[in-house]
Parts: structure tokens; C-alpha cells; sequence
């Protein structure tokens, strides 16, 4: 792939947060616990950095300490091949930080550091329908009924809409400039899908009701959406079962173990 963007990888502790699953292994940040043997943040970088499709990689943390406890990534960041950038209290900080700190961070590719099931091969296709349009903003979804061939029973917040239910997938991409100002949307800690009422705060009545009364498709729910931004959002659709699966809680740990286990015994 001859085009290339920077990635930023959201990792920095949830601050105020006793969080269960870095509680399951007394560690200070969710993504250094060990997911089948292998550090969860490692996973998502060393998926990143196979995929192909990064020119950079920034991890967007505290500070770099907590990774230099992970030789392998201990050995990244000496290498240059992965970078730090500064957390901030909020997601939205965090991320319009990173595009102040990071030398021309556009296109710039955010996914966060539970992502322990994402493969090559799902960044790749993103990838591919990133740069197949021209839009601000993508953001990346898995079909419900996707999904529900694997999970069954998995509990996913989807979200239900004209054309079906769907669940986002933590995987943005960012085209330019006016994309920023779409990173607002979640000074609330986003999860919209659990909490629909951040959905009325984040992008209005309008989308609110055409979202509540099931009125419009996905796409053209961004559509409107992006109107009410001022940029235009492009959706991205990833057929994986595991796309919308992040480690957020200990059923979605337990669920990820099972699956990186799966995989490892049938490679």
C-alpha cells in the first residue's frame, strides 16, 4: 500500500476509574495486563506494525514509563518504531493534543489499546476503504448479525437503526483538518450505544430522533450527522465478528482470552 498514515493508539488509565480488568493483575493501566500470554498493548502495536499501513505509530499515555515495564515494548520505543504523546484528562484532549504534538499528524488513525482481538487484516481492509473515499472522518462498524454468527450471547450494545444494528468498532480515521472538531463528540467518554442520552449532548436533536425512532440508515444517519459537525463522515464496514469486541469489562476479557486462544491453537 503506497499510501501511509499515523497511527495513535489510546492507552493512558482511566482516571478516577478502579478499572476490573487491570485489577485482574494488580496493573497500573487495562492495557498492560497480559491477554493469553501476551501484553494487551503489545498485541494492538504488534498488529499495527504488521498490518504495513502506518507510517508512525504514537501511543498516547501518561508517560512512557508504564511501557518501558513490557521489554517488547521497551525495545519499540528504542527502536524509534513507536512514539509517546502526552494523555490528557479526556479522550477528546487526549486525541486534539496528539494532533498539536505529533509533525503533521494527518491522516491520523486512532484505535485504542484494548483492541486485543483487531488483526491485520481488519486494519488493512479500514485501510482500504479509508483511502477508497474522501471524507473527513471515518468511523468503522461490524454488522449485528456479523457479530452474532460467533457471539451468539455476547451482550454487544448495538446500535439498531432503518437498515439494521451495528456496532462500532474503536477504529477512526481522521482525513484532515476539519475532522478535529468531530473529537468533541467525546468529552462525554462516548459508549453511545449504552448511553443514548450522550448521543442528544454529542450531535443534537435531529440525529437524536431519526437514531430513537429508527428513521434513517446507517449511513444516512452519519450523513446528518456530519452536517451538524461541518465535515462529512464516511462509515467503514468490517465484516469480523470480533471488530467490535474491545476488552472493556471482564466478560469481554474472558470472551477475548477464549478467541486468542481459539487462534493460537488452530495457527
Amino acid at each position: 500500500m503506497a499510501q501511509k498514515a499515523t497511527a495513535l493508539v489510546m492507552a493512558a488509565c482511566r482516571r478516577g476509574v478502579d478499572d476490573p480488568v487491570a485489577k485482574l493483575q494488580n496493573k497500573s493501566h487495562k492495557c498492560l495486563v497480559e491477554i493469553d500470554g501476551v501484553v494487551m498493548l503489545e498485541r494492538v502495536i504488534d498488529t499495527l506494525i504488521v498490518a504495513g499501513c502506518f507510517e508512525r505509530i504514537y501511543v498516547s499515555i501518561e508517560s512512557e514509563a508504564p511501557l518501558r515495564t513490557v521489554p517488547r515494548l521497551c525495545e519499540w520505543l528504542d527502536q524509534k518504531r513507536i512514539m509517546t504523546v502526552k494523555s490528557r484528562d479526556t479522550l477528546a484532549d487526549s486525541v486534539l493534543s496528539a494532533a498539536r504534538d505529533i509533525p503533521e499528524p494527518l491522516p491520523l488513525i486512532i484505535t485504542t489499546g484494548d483492541n486485543a482481538l483487531h488483526t491485520p487484516e481488519l486494519i488493512r481492509s479500514f485501510m482500504d476503504q479509508f483511502w477508497a473515499h474522501d471524507g473527513d472522518v471515518m468511523v468503522a462498524f461490524t454488522n449485528a448479525d456479523v457479530v452474532r454468527q460467533d457471539y451468539p450471547t455476547i451482550g454487544l450494545a448495538y446500535h439498531i437503526l432503518k437498515d439494521g444494528g451495528y456496532s462500532a468498532c474503536n477504529l477512526y480515521g481522521l482525513r484532515r483538518e476539519a475532522a478535529l472538531k468531530t473529537v468533541r463528540i467525546f468529552e462525554s467518554g462516548g459508549q453511545f450505544g449504552k448511553r443514548h442520552m450522550r448521543i442528544l449532548k454529542a450531535f443534537g436533536i435531529m440525529p437524536f430522533i431519526l437514531y430513537k425512532l429508527k428513521l434513517a440508515s446507517l449511513e444516512q444517519l452519519m450523513q446528518r450527522i456530519g452536517r451538524n459537525l461541518g465535515c462529512t463522515v464516511d462509515t467503514a464496514m468490517l465484516d469480523y465478528s470480533f471488530g467490535p469486541i474491545d476488552v472493556d469489562n471482564l466478560q469481554f476479557f474472558a470472551i477475548a482470552e477464549e478467541t486468542l486462544k481459539h487462534r493460537r491453537h488452530a495457527a
